[in-house]
């Protein structure tokens, strides 16, 4: 059924979303447990947009039509439709890196603090992303595509569970404060955090080095929770290899290669040291960071759309992101 065994790992934290998620509709928690499972709904929301972006690379079950009803279900623990993640991430970060048609290109953050840098990234990328999305569903649907059939699919069961939520919470309640709580907020999280790393990852690199273009973590911990996407390099590289090769792949072609100061042991402690102590926006050799003039976005999708992307990147229909 599973392409990978390592994807037991993907159904359990998405299995244990939804436990999670059920439990406050289901009982009235004390504040002393509301908490603390706010914060694990949190984390699992991030985790499984990890999940997402796994997903829209390689397929995890052998039939497309799990693979399809999995990306369904996806959808409500990210709080997005899947689908919608392929033309910013696969279409425009992946074959455009940090280029004026990658709409999450880093120097479009300027804050003198580079803590706002990284709280302020979704923010300030998010309005050329649902520009985007907005073109790309409609040429898609113009040419009746797979795609556009599967995120309609998407879409449709997100915002019945939205809905439906919401009106259990203001039934149960009066104020919908279960629905936002624990449904909305974590989403949420999972958004801000997903586009989030993505500065992390690239910021202060090489972007036209064929290894320093991306910055990497190792923690073997961190990684066993975001199903090895420290290993960032490596997934640009072969953007279609499962999670789970990642390491070894890593060791066997990037290691060799790369600056070691790209090879960071921690995402923790790198943003302390980037975003608290000492603060300071700087390259992987240490020298400051200097932004460019201001670059306008450059149109993709038409190009994109032209050469079958989105179709191709439809969950079973072989492996994703053959373009890095």
């Amino acid at each position: 059924m599973l392409r990978y065994k390592a994807d037991r790992r993907t159904i359990g934290f998405v299995a244990t979303y939804f436990a999670l998620v059920a439990l406050p509709f289901a009982v009235d928690l004390p504040w002393w447990a509301a908490v603390p499972l706010v914060v694990a709904l949190c984390l699992l929301s991030f985790f499984c947009a990890v999940a997402t972006h796994n997903t829209v690379h390689t397929p995890v079950f052998k039939k497309r039509s799990l693979n399809r009803l999995f990306q369904v279900a996806l959808s409500l623990t990210y709080g997005h439709p899947v689908s919608m993640f392929v033309p910013g991430h696969n279409l425009s970060h992946h074959k455009y890196l940090q280029t004026p048609k990658d709409r999450m290109r880093t120097d479009k953050l300027r804050f003198r603090w580079n803590l706002l840098n990284q709280l302020f990234f979704m923010f300030v990328i998010g309005g050329a992303i649902f520009k985007d999305n907005a073109e790309y569903v409609a040429v898609m649907k113009a040419k009746r595509s797979p795609w556009y059939r599967q995120f309609l699919l998407e879409m449709t069961v997100y915002v019945a569970f939205l809905v439906g939520t919401l009106a259990l919470s203001i039934w149960m309640d009066g104020f919908p404060w279960r629905f936002l709580v624990f449904v909305v907020l974590p989403h949420q999280y999972a958004a801000w955090g997903i586009m989030g790393v993505n500065f992390v990852q690239h910021d202060g690199c090489d972007v036209g080095h064929p290894y320093n273009h991306s910055r990497n973590f190792t923690s073997k911990v961190e990684n066993w929770f975001t199903f090895n996407n420290g290993y960032h390099g490596i997934h640009h590289e072969h953007p279609a290899l499962h999670w789970s090769l990642a390491p070894e792949a890593h060791a066997k072609e990037y290691a060799p290669h790369i600056d070691p100061r790209l090879d960071q042991p921690s995402i923790l402690l790198y943003a302390f040291r980037m975003y608290v102590w000492p603060g300071k926006r700087v390259r992987y050799d240490g020298t400051p960071v200097v932004l460019g003039p201001v670059v306008p976005d450059e149109p993709w999708v038409q190009t994109a759309v032209k050469q079958g992307g989105g179709d191709a990147e439809l969950a079973g229909d072989g492996e994703y992101g053959a373009a890095a």
